[in-house]
């Protein structure tokens, strides 16, 4: 940081070192995983299958092969004024929504160069209103309703939007830090971790904690709280319906094993958008500022990624049958179980301590005064949330079976339990049409569908020792003494 920057911000604490490998490892986030997003939108496709033939035979594999199997459109065509115009307009109904619909007020903790922030918190009663909408037009129009199909016909070029999005957002942000004044009287200041003074990290990591910005007629937004859970969460869920109207359009029906996942993953966005208020307490609020890596996780990782295993049933329905629903629900609820009781428990000790809930807990009080639970959930492990997640991630995935599809085009008439495109089932199959089989793509869809499961066991792993390090510098010996009585990190017994 040089001498001039020093004069003219006050940074909220030392910086504290690089996380995610510095710049170098900024930089490889910031375009590798955009690129997974479009990977697993062309290698797993409803032109030729999930993955595609090419993938199956590395040897023979040529780009000429490969563009046509992807159905390659070209870099001009992976972005589309129109398609970005909607979206923008799907982003300032979110805005317009936290502004007209009723919601709580709330203020954030205290920060660290003094006072709280306020917060209106609607996110709920606004996907209520947004989804409402869909459902009415659902209603009316079936699986044609236009919102759907625009979904569908234009993936690649929403990715191509809020990817632009969240890099116009990590840029403004990023130079809008610059104007933060000591002793501000709106309370902005920079994230500990955030003003390295290295362009790139910074950029990517998030120099200010809160940045806001006031727009005519709307008011003053909060710019990390607005995209932490309104756009990408809620996005997942209409990606979902899409999805669910595509595979009902074409194949005639709507599988038990979308259903699963759909009203899985639409009770955890609904959860936490009913929990709103609790992301006031959570690491991405208090502790990183907003770069890329929060705009880029928010809107375009979150709503893309964790959708994979509803696009690929759209494409290839799988059915479960009695005992598989029964085994995937017993994975959903036990994970909820974990995930949503630990969290109510440490919310409620938070907000008040003598709740006859938790009034019983045992806790070690720190030199700050924070209080951090020996017993109750939070006895068992110092993440024991974390644990309920990723149980729940794999109620996500285990719906698609052993997957993997190819689609056979101008085939002769299916076997039995193969699908055709336009939904007839193998024996009643028009011949010569489109045909989705697994063949020899049987299992290495899972690479895919299962990605989920796997990358999220990475990101709470890391969280976890992010949060580690944090607290270690926030408490110093009462963390040490805490982790004597807590010893287990998430998995109680094993980590």
């Amino acid at each position: 940081m040089s001498k001039r920057e020093q004069k003219s911000v006050l940074p909220a604490a030392p910086f504290h070192g690089y996380e995610f490998g510095g710049p170098f490892g900024a930089f490889a986030t910031s375009f590798g995983l955009p690129l997974v997003c479009y990977l697993a939108s062309f290698l797993c496709n409803d032109l030729t299958g999930c993955p595609v033939p090419s993938v199956l035979h590395p040897y023979s594999l040529t780009v000429e092969k490969l563009k046509q199997e992807t159905g390659w459109p070209g870099i001009a065509a992976l972005g589309s004024f129109r398609v970005t115009g909607y979206v923008l307009a799907y982003y300032f109904l979110s805005l317009v929504l936290q502004t007209v619909l009723p919601g709580v007020k709330r203020e954030g903790l205290k920060l660290a160069s003094g006072g709280r922030l306020k917060y209106k918190f609607n996110a709920f009663n606004s996907a209520i209103f947004t989804v409402a909408v869909a459902l009415a037009g659902t209603v009316m129009q079936g699986a044609d309703f236009p919102l759907w199909t625009f979904i569908w016909d234009n993936y690649t070029q929403l990715i191509t939007a809020n990817l632009g999005i969240a890099f116009v957002l990590a840029t403004y942000v990023y130079l809008k830090s610059f104007s933060v004044k000591p002793g501000n009287a709106d309370h902005r200041e920079l994230a500990a971790g955030g003003h390295s003074g290295n362009l790139i990290y910074d950029w990517f990591i998030g120099r200010e904690l809160n940045p806001r910005v006031t727009l005519p007629l709307l008011g003053e937004i909060d710019i990390k709280v607005f995209c932490e859970l309104r756009p990408g969460m809620l996005g997942w869920v209409l990606l979902d319906l899409a999805f669910m109207a595509h595979q009902y359009k074409v194949h005639g029906f709507v599988s038990d094993s979308m259903i699963l996942i759909t009203v899985f993953q639409s009770l955890y966005v609904f959860d936490a958008l009913w929990m709103e208020p609790a992301m006031l307490t959570t690491m991405d609020i208090t502790t990183d500022g907003f770069g890329f890596m929060l705009a880029f996780g928010d809107l375009a990782w979150l709503p893309f990624i964790y959708s994979l295993q509803a696009r690929y049933l759209a494409v290839y329905p799988v059915h479960l049958g009695f005992y598989g629903i029964q085994a995937i629900l017993a994975v959903q609820g036990f994970g909820y179980y974990i995930f949503r009781s630990s969290n109510n428990e440490k919310n409620r000790f938070r907000t008040n301590p003598n709740d006859p809930k938790v009034a019983h807990l045992k806790y070690i009080e720190t030199a700050s005064g924070s209080k951090l639970l020996v017993s109750g959930w939070w006895g068992t492990a110092r993440h024991i949330n974390y644990l309920g997640d990723w149980i729940m991630a794999w109620s996500y995935c285990l719906p698609t079976g052993i997957a993997g599809y190819l689609i056979q085009h101008s085939a002769p008439a299916p076997v039995d339990g193969h699908l055709t495109l336009d939904g007839s089932s193998a024996d009643g199959a028009r011949v010569g049409g489109p045909t989705v089989v697994q063949g020899e793509a049987r299992g290495w869809g899972m690479a895919v569908t299962y990605f989920y499961v796997l990358y999220f066991a990475v990101l709470l792993v890391h969280r976890e020792m992010r949060d580690e390090e944090k607290c270690m510098r926030k408490y110093g010996r009462d963390w040490e003494a805490y982790r004597k009585r807590v010893p287990w990190r998430i998995l109680p017994g094993v980590y």
